[in-house]
């Protein structure tokens, strides 16, 4: 795509957020402070290894955010992982930070380092908002949650359809393997902005406490190595249902590859994953949430291949799981699980038991 058409992609996105500026006088402008954390204990045991016993503060993160009008606000995200920074270990990065205007319901704007939506949890990734200790595996080699970049977005929500359109920097063809594309990910740094990526969601809402949505996004990824563009595309369909003490999530994804040469003879990636889970504390007739629940996961980086055969199966990984998910109030849970993952290729298996904590406000 030429420079042209690059500006006026983004001209679109934040033209009609200044034309419809308008102030209220009687309005107090307003900083507020949220944040997330968690806690967690994994204990993992792989066919013919010795077991990985490991207890780590994951996440730290806090948000603010500024409201300089009812319709226009600043809103940033700050992450620090594993406790601290030092040599290699450890991150801290900068997961939103976007000027965001609110003209109505039905349209808003945001610009700076924004989040694409893709799936549920890459928007909305709190402790208390999941079942399980660790987030879904295809969550994170799928998606890859959690994905964030500088770039622009309109978003709304009209007659319980909610929509966002969003254009960002694009993803580094260099770090796509059979893995996937989550070594792709820029994370705003000094981004590439050759190629930009294009990504469009559409949700349902209209029915109390389902969610039904599915997202595009699309981009000729650049390699920075070669003079080749390596282009993804990437549709994933996503189902949450939390009402009358049922919890239901589905979650489906498949990505295509323009260059399969460029990967290792990759074609595409594929994965899903489905949870089940019930409150039985509302048979107890108490407050606190009480959710057992049971996952199957299904998920292969590089579901198809020039070659077929065996590197079809090579990172082919299904997942059993059952845990138990307790909220003694919305924003604080408790978590324990175990799970068994199993590789198709060598038929290897890895037991896992976690426990976690995780707050949100």
């Amino acid at each position: 795509m030429n420079n042209f058409l690059k500006i006026t992609a983004l001209a679109t996105l934040t033209i009609p957020a200044i034309l419809f500026a308008e102030d209220d006088e009687f309005f107090t402008p307003k900083s507020t402070i949220g944040g997330y954390g968690e806690l967690h204990y994994n204990h993992s045991k792989a066919d013919g290894s010795d077991a990985e016993k490991i207890l780590d503060f994951h996440r730290f993160v806090l948000f603010y955010s500024h409201a300089w009008t009812p319709k226009w606000s600043f809103k940033s995200e700050v992450e620090l992982e594993h406790n601290f920074v030092k040599e290699g270990q450890g991150e801290l990065e900068l997961e939103q930070a976007y000027i965001d205007y609110h003209h109505s319901d039905e349209f808003g704007f945001q610009v700076g380092v924004v989040l694409p939506s893709v799936g549920l949890i890459n928007e909305w990734h709190e402790p208390p908002l999941f079942l399980s200790v660790e987030r879904p595996s295809y969550s994170k080699n799928i998606i890859p949650t959690t994905w964030f970049g500088n770039g622009a977005a309109i978003y709304g929500n009209v007659k319980g359809f909610d929509y966002k359109f969003t254009v960002m920097e694009g993803l580094d063809a260099t770090g796509f393997s059979s893995s996937g594309i989550r070594s792709g990910r820029q994370k705003g740094f000094e981004s590439n902005a050759e190629d930009l990526l294009y990504n469009f969601r559409l949700n349902y809402t209209g029915v109390n406490g389902l969610l039904v949505g599915t997202s595009f996004s699309y981009n000729n990824a650049t390699h920075v190595d070669s003079s080749s563009n390596n282009s993804v595309s990437l549709f994933e369909f996503h189902a949450k249902y939390d009402a009358n003490n049922f919890v239901g999530v589905f979650e489906l994804g498949n990505i295509t590859y323009g260059e399969p040469d460029l990967i290792g003879g990759v074609e595409s990636s594929f994965g899903y994953y489905l949870d089940l889970g019930y409150n039985v504390g509302s048979f107890m007739n108490c407050d606190t949430k009480i959710i057992p629940f049971f996952r199957w996961e299904d998920y292969n980086t590089a579901a198809k291949t020039e070659a077929g055969g065996d590197s079809e199966k090579a990172n082919h990984l299904t997942t059993w799981m059952v845990g138990l998910s307790v909220k003694p109030i919305d924003q604080v849970v408790f978590k324990v699980d175990y799970g068994v993952s199993k590789n198709e290729l060598s038929d290897a298996k890895t037991k896992m038991f976690n426990f976690g904590a995780g707050y949100m406000f």
